[in-house]
């Protein structure tokens, strides 16, 4: 079996995971198109002691840690967003990402971030820590369907946050956005009305930045690479740790 064959099916979401580790569509696609390149040419080590998906993510992870995630001095007040995650616990949250959004287990961790298992559940609960100190924010939810708005207003009231509103299509989503300002929106991608998730917060951002997640049952054609795409992405049927994961790093990167 070819390269391309092997890790086809997982690229969508290494993408989604780079995105998520770096805050930025345009960023996390660059580093999985090194990772690619890389591999293309012969040039990354890929274990044959790992599955498919876990071997990439570790050949990822490596290039990650080589040529992004270090920092050659104390930058102090002059730190960007994408520096600070590096430089908080970068591990714990590689380790967290790979759990809560990429359903990883110690196990399929402790062979990605070449540690032991010990470890790996050492930095989760490292990053637990750190996310219980994050800031609380206020969250508009656009999504049409009650039962699936309801989950998730519950999963976002359990981490401390508070809802504004839960809007069912474009025009009700623009409305609350525009009258409550809020802090984070979690956004379906197809509406009641037949109309867009991805138009709504579209509208919504050319009146102010605000970090949007997007929820969808179909997340590989949002994870392409080819075009403008969200940063935050969770998959239907989701679980709570996906929400948790996708809401702690949009707030990190917003509140840096």
């Amino acid at each position: 079996m070819s390269l391309v064959e092997t890790f086809a099916p997982h690229l969508p979401y290494l993408r989604r995971f780079s995105r998520a580790l770096t805050g930025s569509q345009s960023e996390g696609d660059r580093y999985v198109r090194t990772a690619l390149e890389a591999l293309v040419a012969g040039e990354a080590d890929v274990s044959e002691d790992h599955p498919p998906k876990v071997s990439l993510y570790r050949m990822f992870l490596a290039i990650w840690n080589a040529t992004g995630a270090k920092l050659e001095a104390d930058l102090g007040d002059e730190l960007t967003a994408a520096d600070r995650v590096r430089r908080l616990t970068p591990l714990s949250r590689q380790a967290f990402l790979l759990n809560s959004l990429e359903g990883m287990s110690i196990e399929d961790i402790s062979g990605v971030m070449n540690v032991d298992q010990e470890k790996a559940s050492a930095l989760l609960a490292e990053a637990e820590a750190d996310i219980e100190k994050q800031l609380r924010t206020n969250v508009l939810i656009i999504e049409d369907e009650p039962i699936i708005a309801a989950d998730i207003e519950g999963l976002v009231e359990d981490l401390g946050h508070t809802i504004d509103g839960i809007a069912a299509t474009h025009t009700d989503a623009v409305n609350a956005a525009a009258d409550k300002k809020p802090g984070l929106v979690l956004a379906d991608v197809q509406l009641a009305d037949g109309s867009s998730g991805i138009e709504a917060v579209d509208e919504i951002l050319k009146s102010y930045d605000v970090p949007v997640i997007f929820i969808t049952a179909f997340p590989e054609r949002l994870l392409t690479g080819d075009k403008p795409e969200p940063a935050y992405l969770i998959s239907k049927p989701f679980k709570p740790a996906n929400v948790k994961a996708a809401i702690s790093q949009a707030l990190f990167f917003s509140n840096a």
